[in-house]
């Protein structure tokens, strides 16, 4: 945590860069640079509130606020028309959280406690529905990739938009079944390791001021998304699936493992499958409802993109199904989150 703090200079030095008119390529190295530690710090600050408002409100306030970095980079990308860099920063983020944020959280915190429990009801429930809600955002692309191009008219973009308001829906349905009618199923109580070392009002603050410079450098980094991949010789795709989703889910990546480490999976695994989730049914419909005001976006994925997402789903279901892990499950995890990564690499 003391290496980000000192990255934090990266943030004055990217705003210099704009007035003096740095290449694109560099203020998106700045940029990248900048929104890892603010992410860190976002990771911290939701931290310290799980303090005041429990495990759940707290792994729920760490994806949420994850996502906003990457919802708001994903908002300035879809502004410049980067839709490929949209699309495939969503598959990335759900198969990232999945199996490189799970896995990472199972490896290290295995390695220190040997074997870690969770509460099965709390996993099912999530693994149920995100594996619906996986299979609900492939719709469009299964759709088709299937039909015959001569029988597709233009009236097919519009599934995206109807799967986007349902998925919103079952959205608020989720948190009205965790929070209100079946809330006793996600009751969990640890022995507190340490205190609060920071005010409820101050950890606020810090995840306010954190998500505005991150507004600020995500549009820093989106316009140099076009010179960073013509010179290194990367696609927008594989900048969008990888790239984005790490540098923009960096909260949660340290969070999730930090709280493993604790021997609190059930943070943990709320932070990792139920980001996912809230990429599925929250930050891909308000893309797509914010569309509407530049190009409407469709949600196609390609083929190997749909495999991976509906696998990595499948695969966490198996890891996570049976109440507890261990440091092999988590490497399993990461050894096929890099398998798929070299995959996207060389499209």
């Amino acid at each position: 945590m003391k290496i980000l703090k000192f990255m934090l200079i990266f943030i004055p030095i990217s705003i210099v860069g704009k007035f003096m008119n740095f290449s694109p390529s560099v203020m998106f190295i700045l940029a990248a640079l900048s929104i890892i530690p603010l992410a860190g710090l976002m990771g911290e600050g939701t931290e310290e509130i799980s303090f005041y408002s429990g495990p759940k409100i707290g792994g729920f306030l760490n994806a949420t606020f994850g996502n906003a970095t990457e919802l708001i980079i994903s908002f300035f990308a879809l502004k410049e028309g980067l839709f490929e860099v949209v699309k495939s920063s969503i598959a990335g983020a759900i198969i990232g959280n999945i199996l490189l944020v799970l896995g990472a959280s199972m490896f290290a915190g295995g390695l220190k406690h040997k074997v870690q429990k969770f509460n099965i009801n709390v996993v099912d429930t999530t693994s149920s529905m995100l594996l619906f809600a996986v299979i609900g955002l492939c719709i469009p692309a299964v759709f088709t990739h299937t039909l015959d191009p001569s029988l597709l008219n233009t009236r097919y973009e519009g599934l995206t938009l109807i799967v986007a308001v349902v998925m919103f829906i079952l959205y608020l349905c989720s948190l009205f079944f965790s929070f209100f009618t079946h809330k006793d199923l996600y009751s969990v109580t640890y022995e507190e390791e340490g205190k609060a070392k920071w005010s409820l009002k101050k950890a606020i603050t810090v995840l306010v001021v954190a998500t505005v410079l991150i507004a600020i450098e995500s549009e820093f980094l989106v316009g140099g998304v076009e010179d960073i991949t013509s010179k290194l010789g990367l696609s927008e795709f594989f900048v969008g699936i990888i790239l984005i989703p790490i540098i923009g889910n960096a909260a949660e990546h340290s969070t999730a493992i930090t709280m493993a480490l604790k021997n609190k999976m059930d943070v943990a695994l709320e932070i990792a499958l139920g980001s996912s989730l809230q990429v599925i049914l929250f930050v891909a419909p308000i893309l797509i409802f914010l569309s509407l005001l530049f190009t409407p976006m469709s949600i196609i994925f390609n083929q190997f993109e749909l495999i991976a997402l509906i696998v990595s789903v499948l695969i966490a279901n198996k890891v996570a199904g049976d109440g507890g892990s261990n440091w092999l499950e988590g490497a399993q995890l990461m050894a096929v989150y890099f398998i798929i990564a070299a995959g996207f690499f060389i499209l």
